[in-house]
């Protein structure tokens, strides 16, 4: 079974054992790997007993580590990318595992490779200040400025000789690495990188489980990297579709581009845009690579600066949110993240817990995978995926949504507990029904279930608040309790909006579009902000002093 998931992946040949990247590793790198991974080796144990060990779990845990991954686990892996598992077969676990195998990161050729070069890739997770503190604990000059690539850079080029200075291996590294590390920054790279903390927590059992799962976490920031290119490309589209037609002939002519007399403005876009590529040097034949290279990187900059803008709002406006929140509901907000909740806690510890874990995304399907879903759509999970009993419920004419939530839940956990094609079958029709209601979530609910769904969050409604209100506040909480502060698959273009004066202006450069038209841009997003938050901070003040005089 191993050599044919190796076969799999491309990795087996003559000479593939000779190139593992553990061969030429020292004893303790072997147990350091073997304790990370939690798999059980003799002390003492001669080096040889120690490979072979590594060896027989390798591909399970450095080139292939889904293959011990739950079926929910794998299912909401492919949700993530973007892919339905396919119908039929699909509901059983292999199928889902090979599903997994073709959209995984990376093939296994260039797994095997990284992890021999690990200074190539270990440290690209690290903050700025992490980096720097690295450099300034092993005296590594870095030049002013001290950007984040050179501070990389240095920190990358002077890994190795780090490591001999210290006498250290560094092919798999131990704590060394992380000296300058508290526990509360271990901790915070685990939540924000979606891995949970070991239990019971030592500083050992921190470092662990960060260098473990730091080749994971390399790999999704790469991804998100590639998606924050694809964010840009949407952005110059959005950008010629605001231009005039004078502004479209105007970087037609600029850039040497002939133009039919009598040409209009949608066709003058499809101009623009089949030129745009050879224009800014980003097509393969493109010539002028080191001049989009700044480019990209100037993209890279704008992003950085608009999402800390926009990541410093939502974190605001998610804590104002919350600190309405019953206790109940910010338990359920913990409980949604496997996070533990220590007993009798009360409201403001479990509001900082909360805050803590704000950046936090619901786990796969939990408990409250029917929190936000519609009446019918209950009922429609319990006629194709409950028991009889289950059934029955969603047959009764009378039945509150309350009692429909509770048997789906009920019939969901059983689906659990058994595994196989019944959980398969469960969590895939899920998956459906949850992109199908997406963007019409709360549209068909009545309102007094919308009445009860806030009074879940410990928010009273206002005498006279209209339907569509409703719908809105619940949408609100949806969003909050489900994604706290991170951004939701789909929406990462309206978090570079947030910041779009640097934006525009990046834009307008590339473009060679005047800077008044780029102002002009600009300060229509600022007033349609500024006059957005003022008609929301209106609305708020008017309903604080309504439920104010009710009380």
């Amino acid at each position: 079974m191993f050599t044919a998931a190796l076969a799999a992946t491309g990795v087996v040949g003559s000479n593939w054992f000779s190139k593992a990247a553990y061969n030429s590793w020292h004893e303790t790198e072997l147990e350091r790997w073997l304790s990370d991974n939690n798999i059980q080796y003799p002390t003492p144990a001669d080096r040889r007993d120690l490979e072979k060990l590594v060896q027989d779990n390798w591909n399970d845990v450095a080139i292939q580590p889904y293959n011990k991954w739950s079926t929910s686990d794998l299912t909401s892996y492919l949700k993530n990318k973007g892919i339905e598992a396919k119908d039929g077969t699909a509901a059983t676990k292999d199928s889902l595992l090979t599903q997994v195998q073709h959209a995984w990161y990376e093939t296994g050729d260039k797994a095997q490779e990284a992890m021999g070069s690990t200074q190539s890739w270990i440290l690209d997770t690290w903050t700025d200040s992490q980096l720097k503190e690295f450099c300034d604990k092993h005296d590594i000059p870095v030049p002013q400025p001290r950007k984040r690539d050179t501070l990389l850079s240095k920190a990358r080029s002077n890994y190795d000789s780090v490591a001999k200075k210290l006498g250290e291996a560094a092919a798999y590294p131990g704590n060394w690495l992380y000296q300058t590390w508290s526990e509360s920054d271990l901790k915070e790279w685990l939540d924000t990188h979606g891995f949970p903390a070991p239990q019971p927590t030592t500083r050992d059992s921190l470092v662990a489980a960060v260098r473990r799962n730091s080749r994971l976490a390399y790999l999704r920031a790469q991804e998100q990297s590639v998606n924050t290119q694809k964010a840009y490309a949407s952005l110059t589209d959005k950008l010629i579709d605001a231009w005039s037609e004078s502004d479209l002939k105007e970087f037609l002519d600029k850039n040497g581009v002939p133009v039919p007399h009598g040409t209009k403005a949608n066709e003058l876009r499809a101009i623009v845009r089949k030129n745009r590529a050879d224009i800014l040097g980003d097509s393969y034949s493109a010539s002028a690579a080191s001049a989009f290279g700044a480019a990209t990187s100037e993209a890279g900059n704008q992003y950085a600066k608009a999402t800390d803008s926009a990541s410093l709002m939502a974190q605001e406006a998610f804590d104002a949110a919350i600190g309405t929140w019953s206790e109940s509901r910010l338990k359920s907000y913990l409980d949604a993240r496997g996070v533990p909740v220590p007993h009798a806690s009360k409201s403001d510890e479990l509001r900082a817990l909360v805050r803590k874990h704000s950046h936090k995304a619901g786990s796969g399907w939990t408990a409250w995978t029917f929190d936000d879903m519609s009446t019918e759509n209950v009922k429609k999970y319990l006629a194709k995926n409950g028991d009889a009993a289950a059934q029955e419920i969603g047959q009764k004419a009378d039945a509150t949504r309350s009692e429909l939530v509770s048997a789906a839940n009920s019939g969901y956990a059983s689906a659990s507990s058994v595994g196989g094609n019944v959980y398969a079958t469960a969590t895939n029709y899920l998956a459906q029904q949850t992109d199908e209601a997406k963007k019409s979530a709360f549209d068909t609910w009545s309102e007094s279930d919308l009445k009860a769904y806030l009074d879940s969050y410990g928010i009273p409604v206002p005498q006279g608040t209209t339907t569509n209100e409703l719908r809105a506040y619940a949408r609100r909480q949806y969003m909050y309790f489900k994604y706290g502060t991170s951004t939701p698959s789909g929406t990462i273009f309206a978090k570079v909006e947030e910041g779009l004066k640097g934006v525009y202006d990046w834009a307008a450069r590339q473009f060679n579009i005047g800077a008044d038209v780029a102002s002009q841009k600009v300060q229509e997003a600022e007033d349609h902000l500024a006059s957005a938050r003022a008609e929301a901070a209106a609305t708020a003040k008017a309903k604080a002093n309504e439920i104010k005089n009710e009380l």
